[in-house]
């Protein structure tokens, strides 16, 4: 339902106005287009779902990895139902996301810009910091540098910083009646200098592409713009992906019985392998030291006919079961195999009550570091899902988003959080407690359940964003 409400960008009305008064294409409808066909993994669809910018139902910006001519691009595509397609904070950080997403994988980008520029009234939020705005520029500088190119379409209004997308781009297009590029539209030029201009004079496509040379493609309509995007990418004489016609085989249980095995609580535990066999090819799975410290799992096995190392939490993470982690995480390091993190750490255990346990729990935590480190400098991409519960400092361990895994995406059911309120079932004593120990208590339960959900994690973009879990292989 969510995603329903999303893909709806700003209502139906804004689209209503959009595409008939503006006589625009939807966002989705610009990216049909484009795309060779119907794969595209859309990154974080839930970011800016609840957060308290009045009544804005999503980041106005939409961004993913598709194909164009065979080729993998990640897209950073305004949404102007939203708002106008106006930049809010979690709206610039999407786009630092999919940058980021390029640099890492050399992934070709494509701008499709339709907005009005920055949100002024949360001007502090999006743009002096080192992470706020001005980083989408300096990224597209350095991306260049890389060597990776970048194409932009100037499909609406450009306005303000946005300008300079299409003008640090490799290759920019800008489409007749539809796009306008400028630092400062008209009403702007009108209270400074007292003259009417109109936006096609000002910044207008025929300007751009026969004055200015800030544009290098004229478009006459949508549609020719996008059929030039595809034909300006064939010519950037960048390989285009494998074909993905390598026979593998389907897990012999099938996926969507993943719905049911999605882990609700650790008051059962939930043997690990049953999902895997719901996810890897052929259900096969090599196990690497299957018999020691077994509330982890680790092996080897493919997916989609992907050679991956896999790290999947079965229970508590023990002293045997990290040592056993940082091994395996090693190899994976050594033989340049990426690695999987399946994610549902247990709840930090209650506190050391003896000189033994004391002496057991500090073992356990050094061995745990050991694999923090091995995790850190495992110089092989790594992708985590969090399934289940990601909680403390087991969450580092297990590749959590402060381990910068290339993709973390989270089932519905995930729950994100440095301990679980579920813990919480009396009051500390450091005293006698009383009704306002009471409600304090509740307040923090109710707060600590609230935050730690998989929509409050993903809407603000802590993950790449939640997947149904029948769609982990295909993810």
């Amino acid at each position: 339902e969510l995603l329903e409400k999303v893909r709806k960008g700003g209502g139906e009305k804004a689209i209503e106005r959009h595409t008939q008064r503006n006589q625009k294409l939807f966002v989705r409808e610009r990216l049909r287009l484009l795309l060779d066909g119907e794969d595209f993994l859309e990154l974080s669809p839930l970011a800016g779902l609840d957060m308290p910018y009045g009544d804005v139902p999503a980041a106005g910006c939409l961004t993913g990895i598709g194909k164009i001519c065979g080729i993998w691009c990640v897209f950073l595509a305004s949404d102007a139902t939203v708002k106008g397609g106006t930049i809010y904070p979690i709206g610039v950080k999407k786009q630092l996301r999919a940058q980021e997403i390029a640099m890492e994988n050399r992934l070709l980008s494509v701008h499709l810009v339709d907005s009005g520029g920055a949100f002024l009234p949360l001007q502090s939020e999006l743009f002096p910091d080192k992470l706020h705005g001005g980083r989408i520029f300096y990224n597209e500088a350095i991306m260049s540098a890389m060597g990776i190119p970048q194409v932009a379409v100037v499909c609406g209004s450009c306005v303000a910083g946005g300008a300079y997308v299409p003008t640090m781009a490799q290759e920019s297009l800008i489409i007749d009646k539809v796009g306008t590029l400028f630092l400062a539209g008209p009403p702007l030029v009108k209270a400074a200098t007292g003259e009417d201009v109109s936006p096609e004079d000002l910044g207008g496509a025929r300007l751009h592409s026969q004055v200015s040379g800030c544009a290098d493609h004229f478009a006459a309509s949508e549609e020719e713009a996008y059929q030039c995007v595809r034909s300006v990418i064939s010519t950037l004489n960048w390989d285009p992906a494998p074909e993905g016609d390598v026979e593998h085989d389907s897990p012999l249980y099938s996926p969507e019985e993943l719905l049911g095995l999605a882990p609700l609580s650790y008051s059962c535990s939930l043997p690990v392998k049953l999902i895997l066999s719901r996810v890897v090819d052929g259900s096969r799975f090599q196990e690497f030291k299957a018999n020691y410290g077994t509330t982890l799992v680790t092996g080897f096995a493919h997916v989609e006919g992907h050679l991956l190392g896999i790290v999947a939490n079965n229970g508590e993470l023990s002293h045997d079961a990290a040592l056993k982690g940082s091994h395996f995480v090693q190899l994976c390091g050594q033989r340049g195999v990426p690695i999987l993190f399946l994610q549902n750490t247990a709840p930090p255990p209650a506190g050391p009550t003896s000189i033994s346990q004391a002496e057991a729990h500090s073992n356990r935590l050094k061995a745990q570091a050991s694999m923090m480190a091995a995790v850190a400098c495992a110089a092989v991409p790594k992708i985590t899902v969090i399934i289940g519960g990601c909680y403390g400092s087991e969450s580092y361990v297990m590749c959590g988003r402060s381990f910068s895994p290339n993709f973390l995406f989270l089932w519905p059911n995930a729950r994100v959080a440095l301990v679980d309120s579920r813990q919480f079932s009396t009051v500390p004593q450091a005293g006698d407690s009383d009704s306002a120990d009471e409600s304090e208590l509740k307040q923090l339960k109710a707060r600590l359940e609230e935050e730690s959900s998989a929509f409050y994690s993903s809407a603000r973009l802590w993950d790449d964003g939640i997947i149904l879990p029948q769609n982990t292989r295909k993810v």
